[in-house]
């Protein structure tokens, strides 16, 4: 017997994208302005450079709520390179249109389409080289502590002077995914300056998301110890002056 016709209301599929759009709430720009660092005499500290959105769950109206945060936090990302870069002119991606990404480029089967699967370093690395033409760089790390501090935050030093754009973190033990918008090295270890994906309800002021520690200073001593680490650094093609 054959199997019945799969019809498809394009038609409703544009209205919800419509819906989706109506229910985007502002989004907060450049939400870690007014932090002071975390020491008060950093040997080195560097900082993200350009504008950003601070994409969090929920914010287009999807509860994206435990399982979202890559997505959340390559939205961030691509934010960035659209404000910032002379690359393909289009808003950060939509949760379903990365997912069509990652299938295109035959990272993941159609059944991924719809699903609530989570993405790392890996999968986000291949969505900006997709969709904005931009390759990452991506690091692991074999442990927390002193291989984060030895490896990780150099890579971050010399990325966000060389580059200025934001980097995706996450781990196995530790796989909450995090935006890395700094990092300051001081007398006694060093500081990532974190935005966090994780949020979920109304719009927040500026002082209000740094308040509730939505974007702070972490000390890479109080990551996780037994988890592994990666980072995706995107290389972009020019350096923001």
């Amino acid at each position: 017997m054959a199997e019945p016709e799969m019809v498809i209301d394009w038609g409703a599929c544009v209205a919800r994208e419509v819906e989706d759009l109506a229910k985007m709430r502002p989004l907060l720009t450049n939400v870690h302005v007014g932090l002071p660092p975390p020491v008060a005499d950093p040997a080195r500290m560097s900082l993200v450079r350009g504008d950003y959105q601070y994409f969090h769950y929920g914010c287009d109206g999807q509860d994206d709520r435990g399982w979202g945060c890559g997505y959340r936090t390559v939205q961030t990302m691509a934010s960035w390179l659209g404000l910032n870069m002379k690359v393909e002119t289009r808003p950060p991606p939509s949760l379903q249109e990365i997912q069509q990404a990652l299938v295109s480029v035959m990272d993941k089967p159609g059944s991924f389409l719809g699903s609530k699967e989570w993405i790392g370093t890996f999968e986000a690395s291949l969505v900006l080289d997709y969709l904005f033409g931009v390759p990452c760089k991506l690091v692991h790390v074999r442990g927390g502590g002193g291989e984060l501090e030895n490896v990780a935050v150099e890579e971050v030093h010399q990325h966000l002077a060389r580059r200025g754009c934001p980097v995706m973190m996450g781990g196995d033990r530790d796989n909450s995914s995090k935006g890395i918008l700094g990092v300051c090295t001081g007398a006694s270890g060093s500081y990532l300056l974190v935005v966090d994906p994780h949020y979920y309800g109304g719009p927040l002021g500026r002082a209000e998301t740094q308040r509730r520690g939505w974007v702070a200073w972490k000390s890479v001593s109080s990551l996780n110890q037994s988890s592994f680490y990666n980072l995706c650094l995107p290389q972009t093609a020019t350096i923001v002056p």
